[in-house]
């Protein structure tokens, strides 16, 4: 049922119970490139690769705080990611106690071409909203995945 700004809530959710399996699907389906193939990639990886790729080389504090996780759990993406020769980590010249982290040349393009397709699919979603209805949106999102999480942890 239609309400005057659009679809009832039941209508949505119905609208959300059909398109976030398609979703999930077809990101799925994305190919990781032959270059990448033999590498041991999570998905926990493509964040933080994503990151990397958008943002340019950060410290290992940063990367944790946008990906919301101990740095600790960074660091040992990091270092997975470091020895499989993906990422290449340094010390910060100015705060010798800081890594800095950025992704490995010879990798690069092979990784800004995987993760392009979600990023231009994004970008069509997104662009044509305002900047306050991309906020909805994200805020949406957000408070979707907190009530999934937050039934999840009572069973």
């Amino acid at each position: 049922m239609s309400t005057r700004n659009g679809v009832s809530v039941d209508d949505g959710v119905r609208e959300m119970l059909l398109l976030m399996p398609r979703l999930v699907g077809r990101a799925k389906r994305i190919r990781v490139p032959a270059a990448l193939a033999s590498f041991t990639l999570a998905p926990r990886h493509l964040t933080l690769l994503s990151l990397l790729l958008l943002d340019g080389e950060m410290p290992v504090s940063e990367l944790a705080k946008r990906l919301e996780v101990a740095p600790a759990t960074v660091s040992l993406m990091v270092g997975d990611l470091n020895r499989q020769g993906i990422l290449d980590r340094r010390e910060d010249t100015a705060d010798r106690r800081r890594i800095i982290v950025s992704i490995a040349a010879r990798h690069r393009a092979a990784i800004d071409d995987w993760l392009a397709v979600g990023a231009t699919a994004w970008r069509h979603a997104l662009r044509p909203l305002s900047p306050a209805e991309r906020r909805t949106f994200l805020d949406t999102l957000r408070r979707y995945e907190e009530g999934v999480e937050g039934s999840l942890s009572k069973e």
